[in-house]
């Protein structure tokens, strides 16, 4: 029986989308598309994820790229701007949710570095005040030991736990661990999953 639930923040509770201030870059939607898959792919940023110093990386990534150093840049000076506005009726939901009882609980892959500035800006991030970001463990979902720190700082068991997540391995992995996973994709489809 779910007690507790665990939110991705990243496009499930804010709206993060690099893709717009890339595509203004270039000019080009496919350019910026394709940037964010080949330069600024995902293993990088996960390593920004998970503490690595975040100028450390641009540099090292720029010495890689010389000819996109200064979109590389962009990853830092604009990032605030990556983030564009919150899910709508999310920030409802929760308060619903905490109205009824349930423990409300955040699981993040986000640098330590940029972290604060998004929970003092979004209202929605301050409602989850018990919360674990990858960046201060220094693991990123869907490694399993993130989760568990989560449980285990919280004193929470697994199968009391619904975690919800934009990213399908990351509900995968949750449920590995026996706890229900739902791949968020709207706030009223998983008003209907947790059935509300």
């Amino acid at each position: 029986m779910t007690k507790n639930i665990i939110f991705d923040f990243g496009n499930v509770l804010v709206q993060w989308h690099p893709e717009l201030i890339y595509k203004e870059h270039f000019g080009d939607e496919a350019k910026a598309w394709w940037f964010l898959r080949h330069v600024a792919d995902l293993d990088w940023r996960q390593r920004i994820d998970a503490g690595e110093n975040m100028d450390d990386c641009i540099r090292e990534k720029q010495a890689q790229y010389p000819e996109y150093k200064q979109a590389i840049e962009l990853y830092r000076s604009k990032w605030r701007e990556m983030l564009t506005d919150e899910v709508p009726g999310m920030r409802d939901l929760i308060g619903e949710l905490k109205s009824k009882g349930y423990g409300i609980f955040g699981l993040t892959n986000w640098s330590m570095e940029t972290f604060p500035q998004a929970r003092n800006h979004f209202k929605i991030l301050q409602m989850i005040d018990r919360y674990v970001v990858s960046g201060s463990e220094h693991l990123v979902k869907p490694d399993t030991r993130l989760f568990q720190v989560l449980l285990d700082r919280y004193s929470l068991r697994a199968e009391d736990c619904t975690f919800v997540d934009d990213n399908p391995d990351n509900v995968q992995a949750a449920c590995g661990m026996g706890m229900h996973g739902i791949q968020f994709s709207g706030t009223e489809n998983l008003k209907k999953e947790l059935a509300l």
